[in-house]
Order: structure tokens, then sequence, then C-alpha cells
């Protein structure tokens, strides 16, 4: 089964988003079988962030016995021999926050997307706050600079379309210019507060998980915003 854990936002650092990364390592573990699990770090939307996978580190390998390594491509060109076998090692592959356009956009260049794409094909657990969450949806509403156009705050990108749907993250932040969006166009959305996640499993919501957030689905019906909470697991 493919899996996605989609975090709508939180502070790994503070540890707000702590029942939702118990939820992840659970699964992980679960994936490894009697091995230990290996989970790996991608901190592409933050540009390469260490302290970032530092955190990441201190949290799942201090907290729950995961061990972790991290792929690094921005500011080098990866040994792709080297970066399959970190990708073949995983049970969980993580994705943190950031620059969701830049970081789309360096996958495809730098040749980790297809590696991403066979480890989410045969059932490695792809779990990601933020950027890392919205990212495989088809319509994501960000905030990335490449994205914009002069005066917004945010806008609607294409996403990698794993996922159709529109979506956004810190959701608890973003409601009122989202809703609009979704007022004015038809179809279904979803929207992630922080401290929230969605659970995907082979490309269909089947609930969420919470560490005090809410996840919504969200939708337009005769010029109305209609929300329904998605349920707990």
């Amino acid at each position: 089964m493919k899996k996605i854990i989609a975090i709508g936002g939180g502070e790994l650092r503070e540890r707000t988003t702590m029942k939702i990364d118990e939820y992840i390592a659970k699964l992980a573990k679960e994936h490894a079988g009697e091995n230990r699990a290996n989970a790996l770090f991608i901190p592409t939307a933050s540009h390469d962030y260490m302290p970032y996978y530092n955190t990441f580190h201190k949290v799942y390998t201090g907290v729950f016995n995961i061990k972790t390594d991290v792929a690094l491509t921005v500011f080098k060109e990866p040994d792709m021999e080297k970066m399959r076998a970190k990708f073949e090692k995983a049970d969980m592959i993580y994705v943190g926050g950031g620059d969701t356009v830049f970081m789309i956009e360096h996958w495809k260049q730098s040749g980790l997307l297809p590696l991403i794409k066979e480890a989410y094909e045969r059932g490695v657990i792809i779990a990601g706050l933020s950027a890392g969450a919205i990212c495989w949806f088809s319509d994501i509403y960000t905030d990335s600079t490449a994205a914009l156009g002069e005066g917004d705050k945010y806008a609607m990108f294409e996403g990698l379309n794993w996922i159709k749907g529109k979506i956004s993250p810190h959701y608890n932040a973003r409601m009122l210019d989202f809703d609009k969006i979704v007022c004015y166009n038809l179809g279904c959305a979803y929207g992630i507060e922080d401290d929230a996640a969605l659970v995907i499993e082979d490309g269909e919501i089947v609930g969420s998980v919470s560490s005090g957030g809410k996840a919504w689905w969200i939708e337009q019906v005769n010029g109305a915003i209609q929300k329904k909470e998605i349920a707990l697991l």
C-alpha cells in the first residue's frame, strides 16, 4: 500500500507535532519489520538547511529510535549511486518545509524525483510538513516567491499531481483567502491546519491524525463554502 502523511504545519523543534510523529514512526517500524527502521530526511525546500535535519534526527532517533540519514542535493551535485542506496534503505521518507516551488523544480532537475517516486511505489512511507505535505497534490496554495505575482501573499501553483485536489497548508492562518479561491472554482479542496495531518492511502484520503489541529474537506455548493472535518483515525 502507498501511504502519504501530509502535515499542515507545526514546529518539529518545539515538538508540537509529536502525536503525528509518533504515528509516522509506528508506520516506519511496521515497514521495517524485525529490523531497525531507517528514515531519510529531504530538506530541499529549506535549501538543505542542516539544523533542520539535526532537529529531525533528535526527534526520530532520540525519541523513536529510528536511524536517520539526509539527502543533500542543493549545493553540490549528488552521487546518484550513493543517493539511490539511501533511498533503498529507507522505510520512511520525510520531506521538510520551506519553498515548495523551488523544491519541486529542483527535484526534477537533480534527478531526485524519480527516486522519491520509486520509493513511494514500493510502499515506503512518505511524510512531509507544509511544502512536504502539499507538493503531492495537483493544485497547491503556496507562498513560494516563484509562484507569486506582485503584491500577492499566496498563489495557486501546479503540484506533482500524485493526488487530485486543491490543498492549503497552515489552513488556520490562510483560511479566509483559500476559501475565496475554492468559492470561485469548482471541485474539492483540503485545508490542513498546523499540528494536523491527512493520511492518504493509494491516492485516497482515509482520515486524519492530530497533535492539536484539524484537517478539513472543503467544497463550493451554490456559491457558498461547505466544510467537513476529516475524521481522526
